[in-house]
């Protein structure tokens, strides 16, 4: 029985880089990792209790890199803030909103590409202004 999501796990060309776009940027916080025998770090969102992105580095590179993944998505809130944040940084990103029901306005969608070419979908109540 599957209850939910429990972690996605990148490889970061850029440690330094990485950690900038998701905890500078996005707010995630670097927390507990048992010794996994290689360098990496877990993060967590602001008082969580389970790491939900794994990172490691400094490991050889798959000659193909894994997954078919199209974006990974993440619920987030206080979209003036994370905009500015990234306006401010100078990284492209692209914001878009989802059509709604009954002609009312959808969920706020932040799409970008972190340092290691994974794409990110942030996803803002549709309650939220600019």
């Amino acid at each position: 029985m599957i209850h939910a999501m429990n972690h996605f796990t990148i490889t970061a060309e850029d440690r330094a880089a990485t950690l900038a776009y998701y905890c500078g940027l996005l707010g995630f916080v670097e927390g507990w990792r048992p010794d996994l025998g290689f360098p990496g770090a877990w993060l967590y969102a602001p008082g969580g209790q389970q790491a939900i992105l794994h990172v490691y580095w400094d490991r050889p590179m798959p000659a193909t890199r894994t997954g078919v993944i199209d974006h990974m998505a993440f619920t987030a809130s206080d979209l003036k803030a994370v905009k500015a944040r990234f306006d401010a940084a100078g990284l492209k990103y692209e914001l878009r909103r989802q059509p709604g029901r009954d002609g009312q306005p959808g969920t706020w969608q932040l799409f970008s590409h972190d340092p290691n070419g994974a794409k990110v979908e942030l996803d803002f109540d549709a309650a939220e202004t600019l």
